[in-house]
């Protein structure tokens, strides 16, 4: 799933491949995406991108002159769990292309494509940032910091640490791998209290007698949690590419897996959290780890066999319909990070859940009964009144059980 680096690598593709064209005509929505339409159309625009925390804006400028004059619009992007950004031929596009922008002659015909194979990501008019997101790690560091230290008195951070890392109200850009890979690094179980780590960060003060040049090699050498949620989205972002995952080609993919320490990594154990989402560890999970939760480590042989065997979500299409959480709790009273109504960003919005046990359905019967040719097999080994009551049925076809596709 795309996080906070992805996006930012995906808005340094849009404005490096958008440099220099001239965009004109109508935005056009496929038919088939539930996202708003596009009210824009110029007869010469140009496209920027800008990228903070989970977020991607796009700006459409209508240049000088154009018809008919209006004022520049601006849409922000969640990429749900497989969006991206792609400059094609116009008579080549991308299957899942759900908005289209068209170059203006007299240069070849290209079109620049949201391409969102699962459908679960969105976009907004007008340009605002969502309400409630905390600051970005990668670009508002200081600001991120202090938005975390200064609300420990929230009773989220009572919850495990790797389910506070997901809370975009405060770890806004942190994602399901970001999170295994920082606190793999730091050997802090992933079920500790969130609190019982981060307080010890409010005291940590660098000595006074360290010359400038030497506290900022200490920074470098022993790292804090919040840091590396800083610096290693940044690592991920000069690994250059346009982000992970073979749609965006091997050699993207191949510098992406060689980087990763924890994440889908054979010998490292994983566990599920409250949520449903997969941590990824090593050693002990901590004294929050749900009661009855069973560890699975990853075992090395065929390790190398795909994408699905390395990442929780692999980017397969489903045909299945999308499902909505329940709506959480609400915001906590005292935080000055504050929730939208109505909006959940203690985990991301755009991750599908994995349901609970419940009871089980009733498969539906076949059409086929008493008398076919399955039937008559059945019936000299059957009495003829287990016969009649029982019904073969038809397999479930995995489109139907979307939360398969997760691991």
């Amino acid at each position: 799933m795309p996080e906070g680096p992805e996006l930012h690598l995906a808005s340094l593709y849009v404005n490096e491949a958008c440099k220099g064209l001239v965009f004109a005509g109508c935005v056009e929505k496929s038919p088939v995406s539930r996202n708003p339409e596009v009210p824009f159309e110029s007869s010469a625009y140009c496209i920027s991108s800008s990228a903070r925390g989970k977020e991607l804006r796009l700006t459409l400028s209508p240049l000088p002159g154009a018809q008919p004059p209006q004022e520049p619009l601006a849409l922000v992007f969640r990429f749900g769990m497989s969006g991206s950004f792609q400059l094609v031929p116009r008579d080549a596009l991308p299957a899942h292309a759900h908005l289209r922008f068209y170059t203006a002659p007299p240069g070849p015909p290209l079109a620049l494509c949201f391409v969102d194979i699962r459908r679960f990501g969105h976009w907004d008019l007008g340009g605002e940032w969502q309400p409630g997101r905390g600051p970005c790690v990668l670009l508002e560091y200081e600001q991120f910091r202090d938005n975390v230290l200064r609300n420990l008195a929230d009773k989220v951070f009572d919850q495990p640490i790797c389910e506070v890392l997901l809370d975009q109200r405060f770890f806004n850009g942190i994602g399901n791998y970001l999170r295994a890979e920082i606190l793999y690094r730091l050997k802090i179980p992933p079920f500790e209290k969130a609190r019982k780590v981060l307080e010890e960060l409010q005291q940590r003060r660098p000595s006074p007698e360290l010359t400038l040049s030497q506290k900022i090699r200490a920074k470098l050498q022993n790292p804090d949690l919040l840091e590396l949620c800083h610096s290693v989205p940044k690592e991920v972002v000069q690994l250059g590419g346009k982000g992970y995952g073979p749609e965006h080609g091997e050699e993207d993919f191949a510098a992406f897996r060689a980087w990763l320490q924890c994440y889908g990594v054979p010998g490292m154990s994983s566990l599920r959290d409250r949520r449903g989402r997969t941590i990824w560890f090593q050693g002990d999970p901590g004294p929050l780890a749900p009661k009855g939760g069973k560890s699975r480590k990853k075992k090395s042989k065929g390790a190398q066999q795909g994408l699905e065997h390395r990442l929780e979500d692999p980017l397969v299409p489903s045909t299945a319909p999308s499902r909505t959480r329940g709506t959480p709790r609400g915001p906590p009273g005292q935080s000055t990070a504050q929730q939208p109504e109505g909006t959940s960003l203690q985990q991301d919005p755009e991750v599908p859940p994995v349901p609970g046990k419940g009871k089980r359905r009733r498969r539906p019967a076949t059409s086929e009964g008493l008398g076919s040719p399955t039937w008559d097999k059945l019936l000299p080994d059957l009495g003829n009144k287990r016969a009649t009551q029982a019904r073969p049925t038809e397999p479930l076809h995995p489109s139907s059980r979307p939360w398969l596709l997760e691991d």
